[in-house]
């Protein structure tokens, strides 16, 4: 793959530019979206600070350094990676997915991926429709949240499937440890989300615009003692699925999912926190979110399929500790 690096220095004329718009006409045979797309990932520093922002407004004599890596041309490169199947036949495939590896190839990371693993796994016969990157990809779940998806073996599965998220017919519930209580503790939150105006990575509530986001919660324990921060165990299940849609839902109720280092917020330093729970807390690398059930009707014989995941360990010691502590 390769990669090729940038170093422009602005002039008077390109003053108050958008960057994506100003290295879009500065280089060649590459787009605007996949521009945006190397942004978002850190591929920009200006005056050797990284820029996140496509939107960033540059000014005269900006020392912009950018570097590109090419899409790959070939076909997708195989990974070796004990994937845990739950289920498969000739249609789909079920998997168990842990947390730290994404879902298809993208930005940054073209090899180490869920795809790249069922291909390796002997798993070519995936359906074609969408991205060639992105083979039997029917939805998705973030990188660092662990859990159920599945695979579309063939194109009349995926289009089957893909109707069923469409039609909100998928069962998804998620499993998650928020700070604080929510109050009503059991709910429904209804909204728009958009991508976020400063962050591109990153999606937000809008009043006006973006996409109808529907989550169900309901609050299953809460963690409450006078050495321990308060945190409460939620059931979340999807009546939509956008993007970052719990952690986005959560966050804006003043919940923040624990772990999450997107849609984080400052805590009160909590000065008698018991010492193991806070060195869990602190070696945890990802977000308390769990893709708990997942049911959908299969796309071949629409006989009900459904399916159940325990927590990983890393999340199930952090429980623990807490109903140890709780006692």
């Amino acid at each position: 793959m390769k990669t090729t690096y940038n170093q422009i220095v602005t002039n008077i004329e390109d003053n108050k530019k958008r960057v994506d718009i100003f290295l879009d006409k500065r280089l060649k045979n590459i787009s605007r979206t996949y521009i945006k797309n190397l942004i978002l990932d850190g591929h920009l520093k200006i005056n050797n600070t990284e820029i996140k922002l496509p939107s960033y407004k540059i000014k005269q004599n900006d020392i912009i350094q950018f570097k590109v890596t090419e899409k790959p041309t070939q076909s997708l490169v195989p990974y070796e990676f004990d994937l845990k199947i739950v289920f498969e036949d000739e249609d789909i495939i079920v998997i168990d997915k842990p947390s730290g590896i994404s879902m298809h190839p993208g930005p940054g990371n073209y090899n180490n991926t869920i795809v790249n693993a069922l291909i390796a796994n002997g798993k070519k016969k995936l359906s074609s429709l969408g991205d060639a990157l992105r083979p039997g990809i029917v939805h998705r779940i973030d990188k660092e949240t662990s859990g159920l998806v599945v695979i579309a073996k063939n194109n009349l599965s995926h289009t089957n499937l893909s109707k069923q998220f469409f039609d909100h017919s998928i069962t998804r519930v998620y499993q998650c440890l928020v700070w604080g209580k929510l109050r009503p503790r059991s709910g429904r939150i209804e909204t728009f989300i958009t991508r976020s105006s400063k962050n591109r990575q990153m999606m937000e509530i809008s009043t006006k615009k973006g996409k109808n986001a529907i989550t169900n919660y309901k609050t299953l324990e809460i963690f409450e003692t006078d050495n321990t921060p308060t945190f409460s165990l939620l059931e979340c299940k999807l009546e939509t699925g956008r993007t970052h849609q719990i952690r986005v839902h959560l966050s804006s109720r003043g919940n923040n999912i624990l772990g999450d280092k997107k849609y984080k917020k400052k805590f009160k330093k909590i000065l008698r926190i018991d010492l193991s729970l806070d060195k869990l807390i602190t070696d945890l690398n990802r977000q308390f979110l769990h893709a708990l059930r997942l049911g959908f009707n299969h796309p071949k014989n629409n006989e009900r399929l459904e399916f159940s995941s325990n927590l990983p360990d890393d999340l199930n010691k952090i429980l623990k500790k807490l109903r140890k502590i709780k006692q």
